[in-house]
């Protein structure tokens, strides 16, 4: 993919961001999805959408008791299904998704979480989020995942002028080194929970507010 070029000042800007995120959250790559294996975290993420990771991970702990495989899923009464995720929100879709997922990773997939972007996206439930999400912490397939937290902080920062999530997630991938990727997710995440926050931003904490182009323009 062609990068993009930018003036030496703006070269250092964007340099000096991915610097800073680094010294302040590390290197690390971190899911807060638990789980075991590349079906296990598919599953956890698509039921994560409009959902806490923390939630989900208490419904997933009884879910990946009572079908341990995805085998189990696909042959499991899509009400108990429902019963299970139904504090998550949304139980209804999520649950059929789940189910409809499982199965063809059964019958398309030999059991197996396929590795490409267009095989991930043609399971129920599954978009380039998901997907990506996938890629990058299962198949270590560098990747940039767009969620509400990268969408807006992005923006805030003047890494993207894109608003749709995958137009963004094209433009950070012209404008960040790739081996920034995986981590640019987790680093961004982890600064929209804690410092970037949606509805009150604490710029005044912000290690990144001298080169934050909208720095508190809620």
């Amino acid at each position: 993919m062609k990068k993009k070029s930018f003036k030496s000042k703006e070269k250092e800007r964007i340099t000096d961001i991915l610097n800073r995120l680094d010294e302040y959250y590390g290197v690390e790559t971190i899911c807060y999805l638990e789980h075991e294996n590349a079906w296990q975290l598919l599953i956890a993420t698509i039921l994560s959408a409009q959902c806490t990771d923390a939630r989900v991970n208490i419904v997933t702990k009884d879910l990946f008791r009572l079908y341990p495989t995805p085998l189990a899923l696909a042959n499991a009464d899509i009400s108990d299904i429902e019963n299970i995720i139904h504090s998550l929100g949304f139980y209804t879709s999520k649950a059929r998704n789940i189910k409809a997922c499982s199965l063809r990773i059964v019958t398309e997939f030999g059991g197996e979480v396929p590795s490409s972007i267009e095989e991930l996206t043609s399971l129920a439930g599954v978009g380039r989020k998901t997907a990506n999400v996938i890629r990058g912490n299962i198949f270590n397939e560098p990747s940039i995942v767009v969620d509400t937290h990268v969408k807006r902080i992005s923006g805030k920062l003047g890494l993207t002028k894109e608003t749709v999530p995958e137009k963004i997630e094209i433009d950070l991938m012209e404008t960040l080194p790739k081996e920034h990727w995986i981590r640019y997710n987790m680093q961004i995440i982890t600064h929209g929970r804690t410092i970037c926050k949606a509805r009150n931003p604490i710029c005044s904490e912000c290690f990144l507010s001298d080169l934050c182009k909208n720095a508190c323009d809620n």
